[in-house]
């Protein structure tokens, strides 16, 4: 069971110190991050120690405990077998686990780690991650997959809804939010399609996969492509910067190529919802080890992940089922 996909979608927020509720389009969120914007009801701003959070529109299906096992989820990730099976413990040294505290402390963290969620959400929260992932943590090499998960019949679900209970990790900790049969928590994400329910999942909880690689391949004849890589091509190339300096390049490229890039993937980014223009703008940035051609159809790639969503769920449905 699908959901409508809509990046541009309104919002709803509550503010926690008066209790207004109301809604708002994106460009009142990302105005209010600016501190532009302020609760009516009481002038809080988004600084404030009770400032307003993302909730969940009550018409969301995805809050009906029968519909929400039903619907299909999405996630993105660098692995090929995700959820990967990972032996926590195996993956540790003598030396490491001298340092840890012994095997018996090492047990224990690897017991932590192997209760930390799964998470799922929307197919706008996927690549919204991919994006957040690419701009935060330097993946912009690394190939990426759609995962369409659905749950395992007779998963069980916590009834209704709580706030993002994520760290700033990310983890979430199952055990710390709900009794131990309970294999799926619904919540409001605050990062990723904020405002959108995502559900925290143990690996238990999946029933079967499907997986595409993306971006997907856009057409050579694509006009914004022909036009970027002529563009591209005209500069003269760049000065090769040492590998060192990993993920901090670009702060060193202000070359021709990096320039005519950054505005041709602004042609692209100005369409996309004001929330993942930045992100967007970050992923695709130009590096001196980058060819023309291979850049712009990723970078076009990456836009119609966002603006052409039927198409990306149709190859996906074209993609085979793997049972968990």
């Amino acid at each position: 069971m699908e959901r409508g996909v809509d990046f541009n979608r309104d919002r709803r927020m509550w503010c926690r110190q008066c209790g207004d509720e109301w809604t708002v389009d994106l460009e009142w969120v990302e105005r209010w991050i600016q501190r532009k914007e302020a609760c009516a009801g009481c002038g809080t701003t988004c600084d404030a120690e009770n400032a307003a959070q993302f909730v969940v529109h009550a018409s969301d299906p995805a809050l009906d405990d029968g519909v929400a096992t039903q619907l299909a989820w999405y996630h993105t990730s660098t692995h090929l077998d995700w959820p990967p099976t990972i032996d926590f413990a195996g993956s540790l040294n003598d030396d490491t686990r001298q340092l840890m505290g012994g095997d018996e402390a090492v047990n224990r963290w690897s017991d932590r780690q192997a209760t930390k969620a799964l998470h799922i959400g929307t197919y706008e929260s996927a690549i919204h991650n991919m994006l957040r992932r690419i701009d935060d943590q330097g993946d912009q090499d690394k190939q990426f997959y759609l995962y369409r998960v659905h749950l395992k019949p007779g998963v069980i679900i916590r009834p209704g809804w709580i706030a993002d209970p994520s760290n700033w990790l990310g983890d979430v900790d199952l055990d710390k939010i709900g009794p131990p049969e309970v294999e799926a928590v619904r919540y409001v994400n605050f990062h990723e399609d904020p405002g959108g329910v995502s559900v925290a999942i143990r690996r238990s909880a999946v029933g079967a996969t499907q997986c595409l690689a993306i971006p997907l391949p856009i057409e050579d004849d694509d006009p914004w492509i022909n036009d970027a890589v002529a563009r591209l091509s005209s500069d003269p190339p760049d000065r090769l910067l040492p590998v060192e300096l990993g993920r901090f390049r670009h702060l060193l490229e202000e070359s021709p190529r990096a320039r005519t890039a950054a505005a041709a993937a602004n042609v692209l980014a100005d369409r996309l919802p004001t929330n993942l223009r930045h992100q967007f703008e970050a992923a695709t940035r130009w590096h001196a080890e980058n060819e023309p051609t291979e850049w712009a159809r990723r970078t076009a790639g990456l836009a119609a992940l966002i603006e052409d969503s039927p198409r990306v769920l149709a190859e996906l449905d074209a993609q085979a089922t793997c049972e968990h």
